[in-house]
């Protein structure tokens, strides 16, 4: 009572559930979807065990013991993460407001998603893959591999957004599916506006898939089902089934074309920069995901330092030998594997 802290505990505060939704409802900027998702994860998550307690009674273990439930309760672990989040979030507005005096969310890494590893298609995997998928989605499977573009870019593209001559594609828009309303909108950030160089070898089949399948115009639509609509995601799983099951392939997500496209850009040597800007991200984070260490990537590296090792006079006479014995020459001072192959 001396701090001023004291609240009756007789007297009904507000509770989460209520002082959540108003949350939602009051934070300006944000996408439909984004309020639909944020709406869900309250609906589903938190409501259930907490959006009855008052706000102001809210403690770390009560937060802890919810949490819990959600994992022993089958929640997937990047849902549980992002539950968690939200409302941490939503508590650290009440902080704000001094509805509160203190975050009772305070896990650590418990806002941190951790999702598995994706599977990484090889170039004759995808090769099998475009091969497999109804004709009028091969340039789909191309694009989103060697473009690294999301499904809502390639759902979003136009012909006047290539310049097939110069082999490039211009991302300006997205469609973005709430339902099975569809919205087209701009990328999520700025760095999502971008133009992606194409491999040459692609643009045979893009300029016959203009020819027989995109929509005729300068705006037309790139990609559009055989009764004339842009695909929903939901109705487009069981032609990706089928695609699967012809190629031999199980367990293969469609995101993870463009997952498989940002690997094969990176073992490269791309730097982080010129990553970003292909895959359209703002941030490092993701560049830096496709940049770990792989066995390939790594011994390319050595033979690089092996091959300036072979030219220091300084270094001792076994190791000079050893790296000379090892490395090809083609006459010119390149062997397999040197900077010249990178």
């Amino acid at each position: 009572m001396l701090r001023g802290t004291w609240s009756d505990p007789h007297e009904l505060g507000e509770v989460l559930a209520t002082y959540a939704a108003r949350w939602i409802t009051e934070r300006g900027g944000l996408s439909e979807r984004t309020v639909r998702f944020y709406e869900g994860l309250l609906r589903l998550h938190v409501t259930p065990v907490l959006g009855g307690k008052d706000i102001r009674r809210l403690t770390s273990p009560m937060v802890r013991s919810w949490r819990q439930g959600l994992i022993d309760g089958g929640v997937g672990a990047s849902t549980v993460a992002k539950a968690y989040r939200f409302l941490r979030a939503v508590l650290n507005t009440a902080f704000d407001d001094e509805v509160i005096r203190r975050n009772p969310c305070r896990i650590k890494g418990a806002a941190v998603e951790r999702p598995e590893e994706r599977p990484v298609l090889t170039l004759g995997e995808v090769q099998l893959l475009a091969a497999a998928i109804d004709p009028r989605y091969r340039a789909f499977v191309l694009l989103a591999v060697f473009g690294s573009l999301r499904w809502g870019e390639l759902m979003g593209l136009r012909r006047s957004d290539f310049d097939l001559e110069a082999g490039l594609v211009r991302i300006e828009r997205a469609v973005s599916e709430i339902g099975a309303k569809q919205i087209i909108k701009k990328p999520k950030t700025a760095a999502g506006v971008r133009t992606v160089a194409l491999p040459r070898w692609v643009i045979p089949e893009l300029l016959r898939h203009f020819d027989i399948y995109a929509e005729q115009g300068q705006d037309g639509r790139v990609f559009v089902g055989s009764k004339g609509a842009t695909p929903l995601r939901p109705n487009f799983s069981s032609v990706w089934a089928r695609a699967l099951d012809g190629a031999g392939l199980a367990g293969i997500h469609i995101h993870d074309l463009r997952h498989t496209g940002n690997h094969f850009a990176a073992m490269t040597g791309a730097s982080t920069r010129e990553l970003m800007g292909r895959m359209g991200h703002a941030s490092m984070d993701a560049a830096l995901i496709y940049q770990h260490r792989t066995a390939d990537r790594d011994r390319a590296i050595a033979d690089a330092i092996d091959l300036m090792l072979t030219g220091f006079d300084e270094l001792p006479v076994q190791l000079v030998a050893a790296g000379a014995s090892e490395s090809s020459s083609d006459g010119q001072g390149h062997g397999e594997g040197t900077p010249a192959d990178f």
